[in-house]
């Protein structure tokens, strides 16, 4: 497979140095992205160097991941108007740790293949390299003019944000070194990353040129923005991110599930490995029925089996059911209680002490008296004889119904439906 051709029929290509396309198809080529350990975790602004990564590896080539423990404690000013807060190494250490444990399910690192990607830390080189080291095995090959010169330096010297420091200043310097010391020790000719880096990519493919003699390529793709023109890969609640532990798995396949049919024709090309007959076919599909939402599930379900397993997709599948299809009472009771939460967030709710239950309480009594479910008896009563009240996403068919603590889920919770789309949420404490 031809890299860069797989790239721009995937509209993952913005800028690309001259040569590098015959670089990638004379040999076996080591290339690097680098990522920021700003969490434990990757998000999903990081997907698009991970997509890249994976293909590049696919297509024979060898990834490196450098993980920025080094320019974390700088901070990038690419893009940025502000200043970043600097991290201490045992938060970067411990940052590094969760982003080699969810990079490891995504990127061969294990094989005994020549391809095989490795994860480097530059903080392991950097750590040693003295201010009069730098000043005058680095700072001496860039002119402040070739610096000035930079987009990302421009901005805030004309007015946006507080100005610049000279730490951030000296940026592209230090990633201009990372490449250096890549290509010296490990034979990395080829820099990616998004279009804000191509900056920082072409100080560090100089550098290497007026160090060495040798050339060095780089390679950017563009920053993805929605098709209304705002931030890709925000919520209300923030980051959507790859660890469970703060975007569940529920909320990860709802992500992508919503997105604009527009948006969701962009990103099966950029985030899944489907070859371009198969998303070509889709695409056409889509079109035609656009109501049937199958390019948004097919997305969905491809991100979500890849970054989390088989199996967390079809709970996420079978939790979003629950609100939305008809769902039995197993259903309910088998996903877990943060889910539980997250699939009836904004439903209104109710608390009642638990000994409302001690014994068994009359259903309608309980959605009366106890919970303002209902504004009467009478309707309750009404609504039950006519099949339009469920209890646990079992319909409740009697008026004289008892409800007790054996029909909590999770031990706290009765979910009461009235129709076919109106949820109330006792919580019971």
């Amino acid at each position: 497979m031809n890299f860069v051709e797989e790239l721009k029929w995937r509209g993952m290509v913005h800028d690309i140095m001259p040569g590098t396309e015959e670089q990638l198809n004379k040999e076996m080529t080591t290339a690097y992205v680098g990522i920021d350990p700003t969490a434990d975790s990757l998000h999903i602004g990081h997907l698009v160097s991970i997509m890249i990564l994976k293909h590049f590896q696919r297509c024979g080539h060898k990834p490196i991941f450098l993980v920025g423990g080094a320019t974390g404690m700088i901070g990038d000013p690419s893009g940025k108007s502000l200043e970043r807060n600097l991290l201490d190494e045992e938060t970067l250490r411990r940052n590094q740790e969760g982003i080699r444990r969810q990079l490891s399910h995504l990127i061969d690192f294990e094989s005994d293949a020549p391809n095989a990607a490795e994860l480097v830390n530059n903080y392991d080189w950097m750590k040693n390299f003295t201010f009069l080291e730098f000043i005058r095995d680095i700072g001496k090959c860039i002119t402040v003019n070739y610096m000035m010169a930079k987009d990302s330096v421009k901005k805030r010297f004309s007015g946006e944000g507080d100005g610049m420091s000279f730490t951030e200043f000296t940026y592209q310097l230090v990633q201009g070194t990372d490449f250096l010391h890549l290509y010296q020790h490990k034979n990395c000719k080829l820099q990616m990353g998004g279009s804000d880096q191509w900056g920082n990519i072409t100080t560090g493919t100089e550098l290497i040129r007026r160090k060495t003699g040798g050339e060095a390529f780089g390679l950017t793709c563009p920053l993805i923005k929605k098709a209304d023109g705002t931030k890709f890969g925000k919520t209300e609640a923030g980051n959507v991110w790859l660890d469970a532990r703060y975007t569940s798995p529920y909320q990860f396949y709802q992500f992508w599930l919503n997105v604009s049919d527009e948006d969701a024709e962009r990103y099966i090309k950029i985030f899944t490995m489907l070859d371009r007959q198969t998303i070509d076919a889709l695409i056409a599909a889509h079109r035609e029925a656009p109501h049937l939402r199958e390019l948004q599930k097919t997305l969905a379900r491809e991100i979500t089996c890849m970054i989390h397993s088989e199996e967390e997709y079809r709970k996420a599948v079978e939790a979003s059911g629950i609100l939305f299809g008809n769902a039995t009472a197993d259903a309910l009771r088998r996903i877990d209680e943060r889910t539980f939460l997250q699939v009836f967030d904004g439903v209104p709710q109710f608390e009642v002490p638990a000994s409302t239950l001690a014994g068994g309480v009359n259903f309608i009594a309980l959605c009366t008296e106890h919970a303002s479910v209902f504004p009467s008896k009478g309707e309750a009563r009404k609504l039950i004889q006519g099949g339009g009240i469920s209890l646990n996403k079992e319909k409740v068919t009697a008026v004289d119904a008892i409800v007790s603590a054996s029909d909590l889920i999770s031990g706290k919770y009765l979910l009461v439906q009235k129709g076919k789309k109106n949820y109330f949420l006792i919580v019971v404490k």
